[in-house]
């Protein structure tokens, strides 16, 4: 690509960076502003938004309408800042030493820009494979965003050929990724003085046991399912979130704890369920419900993002490489949107500028040469979307 087109996707990214869009909030002007960018090119959007309209995700198409094509998939969201963490204002690009710092440059508005800033180039080929442009909401919540749009391909919207999802990966070609299942816990006890524990049931020592019992079978995922691809090689289990009690004086009556499994493909993720239920089942329903006949234990899933795996024949994959001028794919622990795309039968693959190290963290960056990368590796679908 040229400096200019590489100016203007820093261009771009200083735009998108200025829109906060952490999770909890709109993503609303940074669509308008991509719907209006669009449209000065020729380009139609449509929207698909939340019930209350204060989210959207974005789909455009460049090219014939009646041929599937290929998507290019991201997301608008970013992770909340602590502005005195920063160096600079996060929201606010500098640049510095061939670097973008500011918040989602890296995750992964830098891919967004680059994928706008191709937007010239691809209206100006005769392109026989149409380009889609797939941008959502929501990603760092749980790829909420993104399921919306996936229900309406092959309706509202045109079916994609494939998807190439952006997120960071060093221009590397990912074909397979773990996917995180969240659940919440919720024990309710009853309340007593402390110094009349027994006429109470103390959630909080309940608890305790739950997760001593998340703990063994943290302990035996390390021996299940293992793929020496990744990092580490099996699934991953920990309690991400707990909060109970009221005051030191008084029997907690209530309390609750968050845990995610990062799970490989084939893993049995329903086993770890049951095994957590009957445990709570036998080991302390009964005794809990003697002393207070309200008490219980709730065990619910609040959020599951699949994992992915491409396979070895997937055209997906076999393209990305030819783009990326590799001949090696990687495995990595994050997760993104691609196994939702798969199990709408749309064949993905991960590649995208940046470091995931650089994600999520205080003065985030990305190195110019990624954008480079990422604009010559579009360039290339370019020239083979054209034919």
């Amino acid at each position: 690509m040229t400096p200019d087109t590489t100016s203007s996707a820093i261009a771009l990214l200083t735009h998108l960076v200025a829109f906060d869009t952490t999770s909890h909030k709109s993503n609303r002007d940074l669509v308008s502003f991509v719907e209006a960018y669009l449209a000065d090119h020729g380009v139609a959007s449509h929207l698909v938004p939340t019930e209350d309209g204060e989210k959207a995700s974005l789909f455009a198409t460049i090219g014939p309408e009646d041929v599937p094509g290929i998507g290019l998939s991201g997301h608008t969201d970013v992770v909340p800042t602590v502005p005195s963490d920063w160096t600079s204002d996060p929201y606010l690009v500098r640049e510095e030493a061939g670097r973008l710092y500011g918040r989602g440059t890296t995750d992964m508005k830098g891919y967004l820009a680059c994928v706008l800033a191709l937007v010239p180039e691809f209206k100006r080929r005769a392109l026989k494979v149409p380009i889609h442009i797939l941008f959502s909401y929501d990603e760092e919540t749980g790829c909420t965003g993104v399921r919306p749009m996936i229900a309406e391909l092959g309706n509202r919207l045109a079916k994609p050929r494939l998807v190439f999802v952006g997120e960071p990966t060093n221009m590397t070609v990912v074909d397979a990724h773990k996917g995180p299942m969240r659940w919440r816990v919720d024990v309710a006890g009853r309340a007593a003085h402390s110094s009349m524990a027994p006429i109470g049931v103390n959630a909080i020592a309940i608890a305790a046991e739950l997760i001593a019992e998340l703990n063994r079978i943290e302990t035996d995922l390390k021996t299940a399912t293992r793929d020496d691809r990744f990092l580490p090689p099996y699934a991953t289990l920990q309690v991400t979130e707990i909060s109970g009690g009221t005051a030191s004086n008084i029997v907690p009556a209530a309390c609750h704890f968050g845990f995610e499994v990062r799970t490989l493909a084939g893993l049995d993720v329903e086993a770890i369920e049951r095994r957590l239920n009957a445990f709570a089942e036998t080991r302390f329903l009964a005794d809990m419900q003697r002393v207070a006949p309200e008490a219980g234990i709730s065990i619910r899933r609040v959020n599951s993002v699949p994992p992915f795996a491409a396979g070895p024949l997937s055209e997906a994959v076999a393209l990305a490489l030819k783009l990326a001028q590799q001949n090696e794919t990687y495995a990595v622990s994050y997760a993104t949107e691609a196994g939702l795309f798969q199990m709408a039968d749309v064949p993905a693959v991960v590649c995208g500028p940046g470091d995931i190290a650089q994600a999520h963290t205080a003065d985030e960056w990305i190195a110019i040469s990624e954008i480079e990368r990422c604009l010559a590796f579009l360039g290339r679908l370019a020239d083979w979307a054209e034919g």
